[in-house]
């Protein structure tokens, strides 16, 4: 799992998994990136998509916690993935 949605909530929001100091930059950056809701905070944010962030921003950081997660699978797992990191 590396993202969360609440679909039907009234604001959009998704919840990643992130490295821990990139986790703090990114909360001291932005006011609508806070602690991961309900899940480990030093490894989990919450971005609130309320336009105040760019879809760069908000591409960058989904981008990020696929490739966390999918660096971590085994790599019979990860091949059918297709996933960017591996080695040729």
């Amino acid at each position: 799992m590396f993202a969360l949605s609440q679909l039907g909530a009234d604001s959009l929001r998704v919840t990643l998994k992130c490295e821990p100091l990139l986790a703090e930059a990114l909360r001291g950056a932005h006011a609508a990136v806070l602690p991961g809701y309900h899940l480990n905070k030093r490894h989990w944010n919450t971005a609130i998509i309320d336009g105040s962030l760019s879809e760069d921003a908000i591409s960058d950081m989904i981008g990020d916690s696929y490739d966390l997660v999918v660096s971590k699978l085994p790599r019979a797992r990860r091949r059918p993935l297709g996933w960017r990191g591996d080695p040729r």
